[in-house]
């Protein structure tokens, strides 16, 4: 092995099931601080600045998880690329799509940034958001603009690295901007010592100050640290985009950042049916979905781990551990999100009053919709594994047509053809139906679906065009020159 190689942390060695656990975990922790981060900001703007900043703070965060949503997909994209390319040991190939990276993220969010600023009125007004709300939501969200360009890159920087096998790092400095938010936050708004009195502002004000702190903070660490994929003086170069890099990230990104927008839609659709039955019924969901916000974060950590371990692994072409990481991610997702889901049904009263405390008809409602929903999630933690493995090697059209089939053609109108009979228990047991539906064809598509063959560019990573592979370069374990079967 080289000592470049030697450097890295490899996904493509040692135990499975620890190394996958060791590196699920700190993505486990960087979702929780961010959901933490927010649940703080909300409950200062909701306790101290009234309903009408709480409302501006929702439709502008709504605006917010759609850019985000976009831009996950294509930072998705640069973690398997550059997962495939370690695990193939191709360095180069590693820092062309850096490069290619850096001067991308920097121009889109660029381009964001100016846009919305500009544009956000009309945004605002898209969403129909009160007037009164919009007095808030203007000045809260010009500075969230502001801050896209550092959101963008530190996004991109913390998949980057995940690729590279580091899931640590991230988690640090993200810690690092939460502290740093949750602390500027109540002294920013109200003008505490020597810092301005901004109102909503300062709320967004402390995200944009947070967010560029701990972005400087991490590339500052990188360099002194000398990391494998840093851009030395002499590799300036790797910043003009490569067109086959460029080409994968918008074309294999965007079907994994629409994924995201689908859910939300659907989340969108649900809400829109569960406030037909009244203000009880949509603050009993209202508290479930909190808890059930918790319940999908472990899956969603080990889907998002298994991918960048599975993309080292596809590059290594060693397919007898792609097929093992995923089945130790289907018995993590079922232990880890399986506990939480019995946590959830020994305290489902306590747990819901936590929200609801003075509501005993909506506490009812939602310890009802809680026993007949929160199991399922187990089924969507299957398919978030799933998705994981098989996005590794480019296949991500297929994840995209599986939720839309799931979240749109069958949830919904299940929901809305049988509340004559089962009124809002409709709503409810749409939630499973439609979670079992996804992991079925999930499970149909890992085992007899193409995604073995699929490629994140157009030449297989670690052959160059117009090249043979080199036998015996890095051979895959089954023996065999294709993938083997997977179980």
């Amino acid at each position: 092995m080289s000592s470049i190689a030697g450097r890295q942390p490899l996904l493509t060695e040692g135990p499975i099931a620890r190394t996958l656990l060791l590196f699920a975990l700190p993505i486990l922790g960087s979702t929780v601080l961010q959901s933490l981060n927010g649940s703080v900001n909300a409950m200062w703007i909701g306790h101290y600045l009234g309903e009408a900043a709480l409302t501006a703070v929702s439709n502008a965060n709504l605006i917010l998880f759609l850019l985000l949503g976009a831009v996950f997909g294509l930072s998705m994209a640069c973690t398997i690329l550059i997962g495939q390319s370690l695990g193939a040991r191709n360095m180069l190939e590693a820092k062309r799509v850096v490069g290619t990276g850096v001067t991308f993220f920097v121009a889109v969010s660029v381009l964001v940034a100016i846009g919305g600023y500009f544009s956000t009125p009309w945004l605002l007004g898209l969403l129909n958001t009160p007037v009164d709300a919009q007095l808030f939501a203007v000045p809260y969200l010009r500075i969230i603009f502001i801050a896209v360009p550092s959101m963008y890159f530190y996004n991109f920087m913390m998949m980057t690295l995940r690729g590279a096998g580091d899931s640590r790092t991230p988690f640090v400095f993200m810690g690092l901007s939460v502290v740093l938010d949750i602390v500027l936050n109540p002294l920013l708004i109200f003008g505490v010592g020597p810092f301005p009195r901004m109102g909503i502002a300062g709320s967004a004000t402390s995200t944009l100050i947070a967010q560029g702190i701990s972005l400087m903070a991490l590339l500052w660490t990188l360099y002194a640290r000398k990391h494998f994929l840093r851009l030395t003086r002499g590799e300036l170069r790797f910043l003009r985009p490569d067109g086959a890099i460029l080409r994968s990230l918008v074309f294999k990104g965007l079907p994994m950042g629409l994924q995201m927008i689908v859910i939300s839609s659907s989340a969108m659709i649900m809400i829109h049916m569960v406030n037909g039955y009244g203000s009880k019924t949509t603050a009993a969901y209202g508290a479930a979905t909190q808890l059930w916000t918790y319940v999908q974060m472990p899956a969603m950590a080990i889907g998002a781990a298994v991918s960048s371990m599975a993309a080292q692994n596809v590059g290594a072409k060693l397919w007898d551990r792609v097929s093992r990481i995923t089945k130790v991610g289907v018995a993590y997702n079922f232990l880890l999100s399986g506990s939480l889901i019995a946590l959830i049904y020994v305290f489902n009263y306590s747990a819901l009053n936590l929200f609801l405390p003075n509501d005993g008809e909506a506490l009812a409602q939602a310890q009802h919709l809680n026993g007949i929903a929160v199991w399922s999630f187990m089924f969507f933690g299957v398919t978030f594994v799933l998705f994981g493995v098989v996005r590794s090697t480019g296949a991500v059209l297929p994840p995209l047509v599986i939720l839309f089939i799931s979240m749109w053609l069958i949830r919904p109108p299940f929901a809305v053809l049988l509340a004559p009979h089962l009124g809002a228990d409709s709503i409810w047991w749409s939630f499973p139906l439609g979670s079992l539906a996804s992991m079925l064809m999930a499970m149909g598509y890992y085992r007899w679906g193409g995604w073995r063959k699929a490629h994140m560019l157009s030449t297989p990573v670690g052959v160059q065009p117009g090249k043979a592979a080199v036998a015996g370069q890095q051979a895959p374990t089954t023996g065999q020159g294709v993938p083997a079967s997977v179980d």
